[in-house]
């Protein structure tokens, strides 16, 4: 590490209900109650290799609430701007595992506590000592006073010289891809990396093409555009120039939050100062490795795992 770096992230956490077999939701009666969300994912996968992390949300003042809030002190996550809502249930989601490990998620996220949250909510003291603040659409679909929340903590990270980092994380069971569109317009001109899947990408532009992709970066001034494409691999628009990557080869049982894993690894080398080649590995081995084990988070590796995975080295453990 070259210097002290602080990451902030703000959103949603949920309790995340995986089933233990795989198949439509309605042959499934069994499930096991785990903890999930865009931007919980992140802050765990940032502190787990070592990287302060501050969490902004809101939880429900239930029991859900405090297991979410305990769990993500325990993996070391700032939660000092974590407040309990009375009155508004923690959100829940349920996922379906389809055979080929890829995932479908079903939400009840309505009255949820982060819509608690407001532009008043958001200080200065917050990004004390922030190096860089990391967003994503998923906070953005859940309730329209959250584009106002985003834009004010952005603007200040703005004013303050601190990088900004966005992951679309198009949701589109939240909201259209009209909404998205709209909302993002008004995010992109203080982005400065954005980490998209390809298939969102065209989505949101409207476009095919890397020549097409290029103009939007241009027309945002978005320095850094990361395009993950899972097990096809990932893609990064750096200086001008594309340079492409293939993904880490492993037996997927679950895609859910490999993205999330992916965005880890990429700001982890992105603060670190890592060559585009470096940074790009280590960010398709965060993203492979948590396609391997069932559950949000679960699979966001220690840097002595990450590392020995992605330079194929075998741990002794004993």
């Amino acid at each position: 590490m070259n210097k002290k770096n602080k990451v902030l992230t703000i959103g949603d956490g949920l309790i995340t209900m995986n089933p233990l077999a795989n198949g439509p939701l309605r042959f499934v009666t069994n499930f096991e109650r785990k903890m999930g969300g865009a931007e919980l994912n992140f802050a765990i996968g940032m502190a787990r290799l070592g990287i302060d992390c501050k969490w902004i949300s809101r939880l429900g003042a239930d029991e859900f609430g405090r297991a979410i809030y305990n769990f993500a002190r325990g993996e070391g996550v700032d939660v000092s701007e974590i407040k309990y809502e009375a009155g508004f249930p923690t959100s829940l989601n349920f996922k379906q595992i389809n055979g080929d490990g890829s995932g479908e998620t079903f939400y009840y996220r309505d009255n949820s506590p982060i819509t608690r949250l407001n532009a008043h909510s958001i200080t200065d003291e917050m990004l004390e000592d922030v190096t860089l603040v990391h967003v994503t659409g998923v906070f953005l679909s859940i309730y329209k006073e959250s584009l106002e929340v985003v834009e004010t903590l952005l603007k200040k990270a703005q004013e303050k010289g601190i990088t900004v980092s966005f992951d679309p994380n198009l949701r589109l069971k939240m909201w259209t891809i009209k909404e998205a569109r709209t909302t993002f317009e008004s995010i992109y001109p203080y982005v400065d990396i954005m980490l998209t899947g390809l298939d969102e990408l065209k989505l949101l532009t409207e476009k095919n093409s890397k020549d097409d992709f290029l103009e939007f970066a241009k027309e945002h001034n978005i320095k850094d555009l990361v395009i993950k494409d899972g097990g096809n691999g990932a893609a990064l628009l750096k200086d001008g120039s594309w340079s492409e990557y293939e993904a880490f080869k492993v037996n997927v049982i679950d895609t859910v939050g490999a993205g999330d894993g992916f965005n880890v690894g990429y700001i982890y080398g992105y603060l670190n100062d890592f060559d585009r080649d470096e940074t790009m590995k280590y960010a398709n081995g965060i993203g492979a490795l948590v396609t391997t084990v069932s559950g949000d988070n679960e699979g966001l590796p220690y840097i002595k795992q990450l590392e020995a995975f992605i330079n194929d080295e075998q741990i002794i453990e004993r």
